[in-house]
């Protein structure tokens, strides 16, 4: 590899460094998204597209265009050449003829933060890293662990607890240090950020990192080489952090000042209706998102809340660009998933469906026209959706029991539901939680806050035997079990001349239903949704814990 030049750019205020490590933010305006920069003029007059030409396909073919100046410090598991498929049939259904589909599932672990994690992980390799934090909801931790076990480089990985299961364990898989916050995606990331402070350890900060927005713009490169060095009149993705397309962008703006393709498609972006900050803003015309402080998507990948900077960036490519933006429920995910497996056999995780389900959208309004090229990204990690992205709630359901308006139930935050539910000092309380990592992190609170006795059951029926030889003070209690879940065990605590006295905190992931509210009316002293209990002051604590 050849000595090259790379600079920092701040793209709010100008200011320019040559790059030797990476910064936080501008020194001048503290802006905290920065841009690398290349001499481009050098490559062209290199003559760079016939140099690559030679190269075997990967993402490090690009290699003059990344952050990494040492090739020794390079790793890779293969990433990068991922497919262009066109896709005849979806297209034929949408009366688009030239969609052509990104097939991100096929880098090294099912994603296209595979081209993240290779990049981010090189660098912290060049840079004599050896421990460091990432927080994810999902694919980010995986391609992350993988490739910083390649690399000798210890992870701890943070998630917010709506992260299907199966990814989680993937991660631990690969050796990572596994922390499930309950808590939003947001909130984690906070977590994270101040464990790594504590440590004194790497705090991945996604796209405000160099490598972030670098390796995403290798994905314009593979497309305008695929497409005869043309570029599309679309670029498609689902969008929670909004850095694929604003890397992408980014690559086909030095497409063009090395002379290779002559525009920068237009973006298309889309969210979960559950939590469209950036889609609300865009359809407005705001510049600015207004976060979402409470996620009501199931679809964990694309639950930010708060976009910050990042959506002023893609605001202004869009504007500039062309764009469009809309949004997409969950079960409307969920129906598109069968959708594209039988149309083009393509079976996809719940962010791309979401993504799908928006660009039909564009379709039918009118923004993408029959005669658009348009690349969609599918942006990966495939695995068994059905149980995961909605379980029962895509079914419909007629409730003929009782139309009278469902009984409330007190909902307020643990600490202060504690002091509001218990006549006499709580001393003793009984957890009932099967998630491990949940009833974990129920008992350091509790232990933070001081002079409780805690005792842990994993499922209803264990939780009852307990309670039976416990006599506790409280009981603080999932919904969703095996054997018995919390509705049954509420029934059996309340029909129990011995427990029926016992205050219960109730806490779910679970969106209730008029009927099970009607259950529970009457028979808990509150009622949480989890990650509605975390506060500054107990993630500090926890944070102290893990540490």
């Amino acid at each position: 590899m050849k000595s090259k030049t790379i600079h920092l750019e701040c793209k709010n205020c100008g200011w320019q460094e040559s790059y030797t490590e990476p910064r936080k933010r501008c020194p001048v305006c503290s802006d905290d998204i920065l841009y690398a920069r290349y001499d481009l003029e050098m490559l062209r007059k290199l003559d760079w597209k016939s140099e690559i030409s030679m190269r075997k396909p990967g993402l490090w073919r690009y290699h003059e265009l990344l952050p990494i100046k040492d090739p020794a410090n390079i790793v890779t598991l293969g990433e990068g050449a991922t497919p262009l498929i066109h896709a005849k049939n979806l297209g034929a259904m949408l009366g688009l003829k030239h969609l052509y589909i990104k097939d991100e599932r096929q880098g090294p672990t099912s994603s296209f933060k595979d081209r993240q994690a290779s990049v981010a992980v090189s660098v912290m390799h060049e840079l004599g890293i050896t421990e460091a934090a990432v927080a994810s909801t999902g694919n980010v931790a995986i391609a992350y662990s993988a490739y910083a076990a390649r690399a000798g480089i210890k992870m701890w990985a943070f998630f917010p607890d709506r992260v299907p299961g199966d990814k989680i364990r993937e991660v631990a898989l690969y050796g990572t240090e596994v922390v499930n916050v309950t808590g939003t995606y947001d909130q984690t990331k906070e977590v994270a950020a101040r464990f790594a402070q504590s440590r004194g350890i790497h705090y991945d900060r996604g796209i405000k990192s160099i490598a972030a927005m670098e390796s995403m713009k290798t994905m314009a490169y593979e497309i305008a080489e695929e497409l005869d060095w043309r570029a599309p009149d679309w670029f498609i993705q689902g969008v929670s952090g909004g850095m694929g397309p604003i890397g992408v962008a980014k690559g086909f703006e030095e497409l063009i000042a090395l002379g290779l393709v002559d525009r920068v498609p237009a973006l298309g972006i889309v969210q979960s209706a559950g939590c469209a900050p950036m889609i609300e803003a865009f359809n407005n015309d705001w510049p600015v998102a207004v976060p979402v402080e409470n996620p009501t998507t199931v679809i964990a990948t694309l639950s930010t809340g708060n976009p910050g900077r990042a959506y002023q960036l893609l605001y202004d490519l869009m504007k500039r660009y062309g764009g469009a933006a809309e949004s997409a429920t969950d079960e409307e995910a969920f129906e598109i998933t069968r959708v594209l497996a039988r149309m083009d056999g393509l079976s996809v995780e719940p962010a791309t469906a979401v993504a799908f389900t928006g660009l039909i959208k564009m379709v039918r309004k009118g923004k993408i026209k029959p005669d658009d090229v348009v690349v969609f990204n599918c942006s990966g990690h495939t695995f068994p959706v059905e149980k995961t992205i909605l379980g029962n709630a895509w079914m419909r359901e007629v409730d003929l029991s009782d139309a009278s308006p469902t009984p409330s139930v007190p909902e307020v935050s643990l600490l202060s539901a504690v002091e509001e539910v218990a006549a006499e000092p709580v001393r003793h309380v009984l957890i009932v939680e099967d998630n491990e990592d949940s009833a974990r992190l129920l008992q350091r609170i509790f232990e933070s806050a001081g002079g409780y006795d805690i005792r842990i059951a994993t499922d209803g029926r264990e939780g009852l035997n307990i309670a039976r030889q416990m006599q506790p003070d409280l009981i603080v209690s999932d919904l969703m079990m095996p054997e018995m879940d919390g509705f049954q065990l509420i029934e059996e605590l309340k029909s129990d001349q011995m427990l029926h006295h016992i205050p219960i905190i109730v806490l779910t992931a679970k969106e209730l239903t008029p009927p099970e509210r009607t259950r529970l009316a009457g028979r808990v002293d509150s009622l949480l949704q989890k990650g509605s209990f975390l506060n500054d002051e107990l993630m500090q604590q926890i944070i102290d814990a893990l540490g």
